[in-house]
């Protein structure tokens, strides 16, 4: 059998993932000494205050390779083959601790067979790569096989989201002063996006709405060019306008139910109140990756 794991930024309902077979390995986030476990979290009832975090943001761990080892050792011990999907490696560690576990039950089971996959992502737009491979298992993959069709819907992915202010960004230090200081008094409202592994601005424009809308339009545009695989609503903070944004606007552009999922609180407490689209395309979408994303497959 190949097993499958990822970790808790993927952000998958636990009932997605049990129902296809996906193992999840929890990160942590830390609020006041508090320490909670990101896979089982309440995450709405702690998005409830997220205002209230900005002056104090709360801290968040990957996690380590002990914690890895044990789940690939399960693996190894019951003879199964395994594919894990994990965070970009240029936004956490946590792929570098996948590897070191992976390899160090390797050199106990000489038969045990894996192959580690960089998402080049987070939140939705790593799920649809574990998803893929949870369908090519299903489908009677092999273990090549299915980690080459998650490798492909990485480069068919793409994640935009709108953060409603600058506040949190800055507070993480992941922008600075001035340039929150100006894109408070413009109103400027960043696009982002993720390429090749790392969160960049798609777009600036001048409000809240204006964004969504662009937001919107790039979707639109992308899935008549290359298809519509699938695609989920995110939100970091209330689901109120996510949710009325998918059923008004989204459902009627791909003609489907989308679910609408929150961000896991290890990538919301640095974001602050947010939405976004994540969707897979059919095909490959310009400007994801620049190199072949079979790349991103290490072997046993």
């Amino acid at each position: 059998m190949i097993r499958i794991v990822t970790d808790s930024t993927a952000s998958i309902p636990r009932d997605v993932a049990e129902e296809n077979g996906i193992e999840v390995v929890s990160m942590y986030v830390n609020r006041n000494g508090v320490e909670y476990e990101d896979a089982t979290m309440d995450v709405d009832a702690f998005y409830t205050d997220i205002y209230d975090m900005v002056d104090n943001i709360p801290t968040s761990s990957q996690p380590s390779v002990a914690a890895m080892e044990e789940v690939f050792e399960r693996a190894a011990q019951e003879g199964d083959e395994l594919i894990g999907i994990f965070m970009s490696s240029k936004m956490s560690g946590t792929i570098d601790n996948a590897l070191r576990a992976a390899r160090s039950v390797a050199a106990r089971h000489a038969d045990f067979r894996f192959r580690i996959l960089d998402s080049m992502s987070n939140s939705f737009d790593e799920a649809w790569s574990v998803l893929a491979a949870a369908a090519a298992r299903k489908a009677g993959h092999t273990l090549d096989q299915c980690s080459e069709l998650a490798a492909k819907s990485i480069a068919a992915s793409r994640f935009l989201f709108t953060p409603e202010s600058l506040r949190f960004l800055k507070a993480g230090g992941r922008i600075g002063s001035a340039a929150a200081l100006l894109g408070t008094i413009m109103r400027l409202c960043p696009i982002l996006t993720v390429t090749d592994g790392l969160t960049t601005t798609f777009a600036k424009v001048r409000t809240h709405r204006k964004a969504v809308a662009t937001i919107t339009e790039k979707f639109k545009s992308d899935i008549e060019q290359f298809g519509l695989k699938s695609v989920i609503v995110h939100y970091i903070g209330s689901p109120d306008e996510a949710a009325q944004w998918a059923r008004d606007v989204i459902e009627p552009l791909c003609g489907r139910k989308v679910e609408v999922v929150p961000v896991s609180p290890v990538i919301g407490i640095h974001v602050g109140p947010a939405i976004g689209v994540a969707y897979e395309c059919e095909r490959a979408l310009p400007g994801r990756l620049t190199f072949d994303p079979r790349t991103l497959v290490y072997s046993s």
